[in-house]
């Protein structure tokens, strides 16, 4: 008995520790098509009320997610005898036909090209011979036809740069960073050099300036400064303005308006107002 219950523990755990198979569907599941009213059931999130159309459940702003369940997708996809991919329709009979024979351009015939005459050297040699007259010149061309290529290909035809048989073909490195100077304050220390250098520099350009002499005024000098007086007269006033006395006096006498004006100029810093005429700022 005890032999019969580990043999079938055995069996037990061999068939937990299997792998559970999963299919191509599982792994990869198609693309979820979009709704239809056929597909709608009541209790449903996307149920709706009244004329219910396929259109309906295509627009992403309408359709809702159901519970546990991802947001099914509004595009329609095409049939299964669909092919996915771009189709280029070839005029070279595709894969069966470059399979069978081997299909080979036939090279294009270049005609020659007719060469133009070399009148310069036909005229040089015709003045070596003697031949000066047209008619000499005509007949010794057809007897001595030189032609030349006009097209040059010395422009095309460009020869290889004469390079040096030791040089390095490349990109040249970059230095690489001085650290130690960095580290040291080395440019610190260059730029304070110069900055002294140059303070050295100016105060010995101040020491050999030459200082010059008192400077003396000339009669130009002196006439270019003058400015002429100017004559300030008496603001004009309507005459029978000019000599008008005063119609209230409120002082009995001369001395009692003088005190009474002393008395005033001193008591103005402790009162108030704009002409100091009012209360006593201390009580």
């Amino acid at each position: 008995m005890p032999e019969t219950m580990s043999d079938s523990q055995d069996l037990v755990r061999k068939k937990k520790k299997q792998p559970v198979r999963r299919t191509v569907s599982q792994i990869c599941p198609p693309p979820r098509r979009p709704l239809t009213v056929a597909d709608i059931r009541p209790g449903m999130e996307n149920e709706r009320l009244g004329v219910l159309r396929d259109s309906m459940f295509q627009n992403p702003l309408i359709v809702k997610a159901e519970l546990g369940k991802p947001r099914e997708r509004s595009c329609s996809l095409p049939g299964i005898d669909f092919n996915y991919g771009l189709y280029i329709r070839g005029l070279d009979g595709g894969v069966p036909e470059a399979i069978g024979h081997w299909n080979v351009l036939k090279p294009q015939r270049t005609l020659p090209q007719e060469l133009a005459p070399n009148y310069i050297a036909m005229n040089r040699r015709a003045v070596k011979a003697g031949l000066v007259t047209a008619r000499e010149n005509f007949l010794y061309r057809k007897l001595s036809d030189i032609r030349i290529n006009v097209q040059d290909d010395r422009r095309t035809k460009k020869e290889p740069p004469s390079l040096p048989p030791n040089m390095t073909f490349g990109i040249r490195a970059r230095p690489s960073t001085p650290f130690f100077d960095l580290l040291r304050h080395q440019y610190q220390q260059l730029w304070v050099q110069e900055q002294k250098t140059n303070q050295k520099a100016t105060k010995l350009d101040k020491k050999h300036k030459t200082v010059l002499g008192k400077l003396y005024e000339t009669r130009s000098s002196q006439l270019r400064k003058y400015k002429p007086p100017v004559k300030l007269d008496a603001p004009w006033h309507l005459p029978h303005f000019q000599k008008v006395a005063a119609h209230l006096d409120t002082f009995p006498t001369e001395a009692d308006r003088q005190r009474a004006f002393k008395a005033q100029r001193e008591e103005c810093a402790v009162r108030q107002g704009t002409l100091r005429m009012g209360n006593y700022t201390h009580p």
